[in-house]
């Protein structure tokens, strides 16, 4: 696809497949083909990787972040179960909102937890609503572990699974397999970053993310399981007509509907 920007006649003109045709620069339709560059370019610029949160750095968008902080206020879980910790940014972000909710429970999972980051999340004023539990996401032994932990508690009404680690298909789809059944009626598992699929061509990506990449493995995932829809949660807020994210998590909500 190729689009030129014309200010002075206010419009988009876009070529692609052959074919050209000129939009209204300030038409929704503009807007959704300039956010897809704007996306893509941030992500290869590592836009994403210029922020925190309390302290902690978080790599995501910003609005993936504030959606989600929509539906964990809007669920209340008891336990958020997220795969992959980096930095330890997301699992204080999560927190910071169990906290405010004055329940609720962090389970951060990731097959190394780099001392340095351990630390700092095990001192940071938030920690005691974070377990953290080093092993592959996938092992049995992980399994047992976030079953122990959750099983020390009250039976959780709510439980919130995001899945932020190996962004593989293969890797995804078995994590989508082996959470799927902590996700209570109602909540959701998470299949972060399957943007993956639209950055195949970029210079930080690489050619086969087309195919491999998580949001293929949660579209076959709810194929396969009626428990769960590909359902993102809906916005309380609206005065635009846009109905769409600028998102790095296209398709990546399923809801346990069953």
């Amino acid at each position: 696809m190729r689009f030129t920007v014309d200010h002075e006649k206010k419009e988009l003109r876009v070529e692609e497949g052959g074919n050209a045709r000129t939009l209204d620069l300030h038409s929704k339709e503009a807007f959704e083909i300039v956010s897809r560059e704007w996306v893509r370019l941030g992500w290869n610029q590592k836009y994403q990787y210029t922020y925190s949160w309390l302290g902690r750095p978080v790599i995501q968008l910003p609005s993936d972040m504030l959606r989600l902080q929509e539906a964990i206020y809007q669920l209340e879980p008891d336990y958020i179960i997220e795969t992959g910790v980096a930095h330890g940014g997301s699992l204080i972000f999560s927190a910071s909102l169990c906290e405010l909710a004055r329940k609720g429970h962090v389970i951060g999972i990731d097959i190394e937890i780099r001392p340095h980051n351990r630390k700092a999340i095990e001192a940071h004023e938030l920690s005691k609503r974070i377990s953290l539990v080093e092993g592959s996401s996938t092992a049995p032994e992980t399994i047992a572990k976030v079953k122990e932990i959750i099983a020390g508690g009250a039976k959780p009404e709510t439980v919130l699974v995001i899945l932020d680690s190996d962004h593989s298909k293969a890797h995804v789809a078995r994590e989508l397999d082996l959470y799927c059944d902590f996700v209570t009626p109602g909540s959701y598992i998470v299949a972060t970053d399957g943007i993956m699929y639209d950055l195949h061509d970029m210079p930080r990506g690489k050619p086969e993310w087309i195919t491999d990449n998580p949001t293929e493995a949660a579209r076959d995932f709810a194929k396969k399981d009626s428990r769960f829809v590909i359902e993102p949660p809906k916005w309380p807020f609206n005065e635009s007509e846009l109905s769409a994210d600028m998102t790095h998590w296209p398709d990546a909500w399923l809801k346990r509907v069953k």
